[in-house]
């Protein structure tokens, strides 16, 4: 039969753990605080200096794109195979004005339409060709 004193010593080691939790979970929201004041202070002062620099705040948070699009606006992609050479690498269509932040997966999509509707073929791995 186990005594009264050893169970006595587990309800306050479990008393002791939830009072370090307790201690934790306080310190922790008080540091969740100062660095949430912190960033409302970052904030604040990168809206005065995007004032200062002539960009307004929602420029300034779209991160300096003009209408803050990320990557520009819908592509012509047939517009696009007609400016490139006749045989082509997609290196020279990330060359086409507009393309540059593109990511690859959207070049390559591009040129797999492009096969798929005829428009060009692979020559070899990585080279392809106007039809």
């Amino acid at each position: 039969m186990p005594r009264k004193k050893a169970s006595g010593e587990t309800g306050s080691a479990f008393r002791q753990v939830q009072k370090q939790a307790r201690v934790l979970l306080a310190n922790l929201k008080r540091d969740i605080r100062a660095k949430q004041m912190e960033l409302s202070r970052l904030k604040d002062e990168e809206s005065r200096l995007s004032s200062l620099v002539g960009r307004s705040a929602k420029m300034a948070a779209a991160g300096g794109r003009a209408g803050g699009v990320s990557g520009g606006g819908r592509i012509n992609w047939r517009s696009v195979l007609t400016q490139l050479p006749r045989q082509f690498k997609a290196s020279d269509v990330r060359n086409v004005r507009g393309l540059k932040q593109k990511r690859p997966s959207e070049i390559f999509a591009a040129i797999t339409r492009w096969i798929d509707g005829g428009m060009a073929k692979r020559k070899t791995r990585g080279l392809y060709e106007k039809v």
